[in-house]
């Protein structure tokens, strides 16, 4: 067979399939505990270990989490769904079937909307359904054994199914990136990949530009943070690319994403692919979710990241980059927000969030929910500025030992005796040595070298310690050397 043109152009068809693990308290059909980190198999009872005869209960509240994510991402809420069993076995899997929804899912043809590379793009969602996690198979570490560890079995998962809309890699971690924003606004999901509470496989295929019916599909799994999500589909689109212009065929098949060697491996072939003989789950009743608590729940939703941003450009007049980075996180915008409320200038506190605190929560690995300041301490800090007690400068050192200490910003300026010199005598002290002590910059200022003011005031600067106010300091040296 021969190979397609080298030079022939192709787009990459992208769907992704994305599990969400649900905040609630206990599992999806027992009251044990959906907690992660306990020991292995101390969370567990008859019905999450699968044995006979136990029946299971459905969880009001993951059912309530389900909907209140499917309204956020613009779905049509079913009112009818139901239960299925999904036949497999595999060692995690107690009952040898997985409770999950198939042909009645609760939420169905919803949208999302990301920025990719400058461009909005609205992406499909097919389907969100509610299903229970399996167990977890340990084989490192254990010699010639593996373990399986429970606790995990009958966590409540959210299955949120993107169409095949996703065109490049970059689109594909953005849309990971909103879903996460939207799980963690709503307090439904923790969005954490590393602990798996946040778990991503990908459906990729190429074909050449212009075309409309679509390449063959190959699946992968194993992808665990935003960064691997891009690595993986560059990596397996340029795999599939490189075999199509070669003259291979692709072949239908599950892969698996190594980020060891950044590459994807092959797992196992369509042949080898499960059927999983769904039918209708037999212990639990249909799902009817009226159209009163459907509406209850609505009432009940947040702001939602896109709304919020919008606002903080509209009503706060922040650039899109602040906005952005303000309410890529509820907490973030919401300590934003108490600041402003506080007495802070909108973008003096977005200036100080995006730069001094986040470098200090950035530098202790922490967010900003354990951030040792309050909201209101950063507005007294910016009021000390605007009322001319401190510099923007020395504000850079009251604020650290705010942040290291806790303690208010008068508190620090009194202790450490950083009110601004606005004394207009002591500052003309200043400025007039600095003028006599440079006389060389004097003569180079006014033949016209005007940057030299810098230097001045640098001078002035130095004498005072920093504490001399600035424009003070610039009025004077203008009117002095006739600038």
């Amino acid at each position: 067979m021969h190979g397609l043109p080298v030079n022939m152009k192709y787009e990459a068809v992208i769907g992704l399939e994305v599990h969400a693990q649900m905040l609630t308290e206990s599992k999806m059909f027992c009251g044990c505990s959906a907690r992660f980190g306990a020991e292995p198999n101390s969370q567990t009872c008859e019905i999450c270990i699968g044995m006979p005869g136990v029946l299971p209960v459905m969880n009001k509240k993951a059912l309530e989490f389900t909907i209140r994510t499917g309204l956020a991402m613009n779905c049509t809420i079913s009112a009818y769904s139901r239960f299925a069993r999904k036949n497999y076995f595999y060692p995690d899997l107690p009952k040898g079937y997985q409770i999950s929804q198939y042909e009645l899912p609760i939420c169905g043809h919803g949208h999302v909307d990301v920025i990719a590379g400058g461009r909005k793009r609205r992406i499909g969602i097919t389907r969100i359904h509610m299903e229970e996690d399996a167990g977890k198979n340990i084989h490192e570490g254990r010699g010639n054994y593996s373990f399986v560890d429970l606790n995990r079995a009958g966590v409540p998962l959210m299955e949120i199914v993107s169409e095949p809309d996703i065109r490049t890699p970059v689109e594909a971690s953005e849309y990971m990136r909103k879903l996460r924003t939207i799980l963690r606004y709503l307090g439904v999901c923790d969005g954490n990949m590393e602990q798996g509470s946040l778990r991503c496989d990908a459906n990729v295929s190429v074909r050449p530009e212009g075309r409309r019916e679509l390449g063959v599909k190959v699946e992968m799994k194993n992808i665990n943070s935003f960064r691997y999500v891009e690595k993986a589909l560059e990596y397996e689109i340029g795999r599939q690319i490189k075999a199509l212009q070669e003259g291979e065929k692709i072949v239908q098949e599950t892969r698996l994403w190594d980020p060891a060697t950044a590459t994807t491996q092959s797992m196992r072939s369509k042949e080898e692919a499960h059927d999983y003989r769904y039918f209708p789950e037999p212990d639990l009743v249909p799902i009817m979710a009226h159209c009163k608590w459907i509406d209850a729940v609505k009432d009940g939703l947040p702001e939602l990241p896109d709304a919020k941003r919008e606002r903080f450009v509209s009503g706060y007049e922040l650039p899109e980059y602040d906005a952005d980075l303000l309410t890529s996180e509820r907490a973030m915008a919401d300590w934003f927000e108490g600041a402003i409320r506080a007495g802070a200038g909108p973008k003096a506190a977005a200036n100080w969030m995006m730069g001094e605190l986040m470098r200090f929560l950035n530098e202790e690995n922490k967010t900003i929910e354990g951030c040792p300041l309050k909201p209101s301490q950063l507005a007294e800090m910016i009021k000390l500025i605007d009322k001319g007690t401190i510099s923007g400068k020395i504000a850079k050192t009251v604020f650290e030992e705010m942040y290291r200490t806790g303690k208010d910003a008068e508190t620090v300026v009194k202790e450490k005796g950083l009110v601004q010199i606005s004394d207009s005598g002591a500052i003309e002290k200043a400025v007039d040595e600095a003028i006599a002590g440079n006389p060389k910059e004097v003569e180079r200022f006014k033949a016209g070298d005007e940057k030299l003011i810098g230097f001045f005031v640098g001078q002035v600067m130095k004498a005072t310690k920093g504490k001399a106010n600035p424009q003070m300091v610039n009025e004077l040296l203008k009117k002095k050397l006739g600038g």
